[in-house]
């Protein structure tokens, strides 16, 4: 089993495969080489987010997948899967939010939506195998069950918005771009003479696009104003309401230029949710309020779920460098995180990706910290 279609996984016909096509040039060149390899290739657009305004690309997005499709030869179906979007990801997105946590949709979408309900309207479609554009690789362990590995493309790697995909729903997924860089896949849509072959990236919350993020959490959450303050008390001005922070933040704050003050930016450190309060830390004081560990949540295995401590390099965010830390699983199903050095703005209701190397070993909601 690999993700590269010419490797044995792809080496012969597959039957029919459908590639998830967003619009985009991954999911595109996904498709470019998988008809390249000879196999039955089918699209499949998804809508499942529909809002009539300047800042969703749904629909020009769909176009380019048809564009896309009539390039390649090959039929594009379209299917909604919105109103399961909106209960499996968007409620528990706002539901997080009401509590003051900061929660992933993305990776929820790819469990929930993308490799959940899609993959299954795949199969109905005739598909034995379903492949998207993510930049991550799936190969067989040596239990003969399918492993995630991280995309080649360091810079773009996506395996930790897929750690809380189960490990079941990998045996019949293809990753037909996991082994190229972005500059390659680039090259290999113009070469087609594919459309989308210099489309930007797509950049924040698919449901939420390019819009300002305050602006669309207040349609759906009320203000709470209280107080921004520094850990000892001293106020510094008025918060909207502490659902629309995170930890670690450091623009939108609107406290610069405090009287008597050093000039030095703030940062978000702590929601204290009793006295509503939004506590903030200077840059030189947010070694101050590191964590040394945290508790995980509901923790997906990628692996045999292990009974004995293990160290392993954690992803507390998308982007941030590997952090070395010990992993003790939890009879509860939960695990705790040791970290080797103190971290900053660990924040509840984000995803923690767990590695060993190359290979993404699960992962899980941050619930608490140490």
């Amino acid at each position: 089993m690999t993700a590269d279609v010419n490797d044995a996984r792809g080496a012969a016909p597959l039957g029919r495969v459908i590639v998830g096509m967003s619009g985009g040039v991954d999911s595109a060149v996904a498709a470019l080489r998988l008809r390249e390899a000879g196999h039955d290739v089918h699209g499949l657009f998804m809508d499942n987010w529909d809002d009539a305004d300047s800042y969703c690309t749904s629909a020009q997005d769909y176009q380019d997948a048809r564009a896309t499709a009539r390039e390649l030869g090959i039929v594009l179906h379209r299917a909604s899967f919105e109103k399961e979007y909106r209960e499996q990801v968007f409620a528990r997105f706002l539901d997080e939010y009401r509590r003051g946590r900061t929660p992933n949709p993305d990776i929820l979408c790819n469990r929930e939506i993308k490799f959940g309900v899609c993959r299954h309207y795949a199969r109905r479609l005739g598909a034995r195998w379903f492949a998207t554009g993510h930049y991550a690789r799936v190969t067989t362990a040596d239990d003969g069950k399918p492993q995630l590995l991280r995309g080649r493309d360091a810079a773009k790697d996506q395996s930790y918005f897929l750690c809380g995909v189960t490990r079941a729903q990998f045996e019949d997924v293809l990753f037909p771009v996991g082994e190229l860089t972005k500059a390659e896949v680039r090259a290999h849509a113009r070469r087609a003479g594919l459309p989308v072959f210099d489309k930007p990236d797509s950049t924040g919350i698919c449901f939420i696009g390019e819009r300002p993020f305050t602006e669309f959490l207040a349609q759906y959450l009320p203000e709470s104003p209280g107080p921004i303050a520094t850990a000892d008390g001293r106020r510094l001005g008025t918060h909207r309401g502490l659902p629309f922070y995170t930890l670690g933040q450091r623009s939108g704050l609107e406290i610069g230029g405090i009287a008597g003050g050093s000039g030095e930016p703030w940062y978000v450190a702590r929601k204290d949710a009793a006295r509503n309060t939004l506590v903030v830390v200077t840059a030189a004081e947010r070694a101050t309020t590191t964590v040394n560990g945290a508790r995980l949540a509901a923790v997906n295995w990628l692996i045999d779920p292990p009974e004995d401590a293990f160290e392993a390099t954690v992803k507390l965010r998308y982007r941030q460098p590997d952090q070395r830390a010990q992993v003790v699983p939890l009879a509860s199903g939960e695990a705790e995180l040791r970290f080797a050095a103190p971290q900053w703005a660990v924040t509840p209701g984000q995803t923690a990706a767990l590695y060993r190397q190359e290979r993404c070993l699960g992962g899980g909601v941050i619930e608490d910290t140490i």
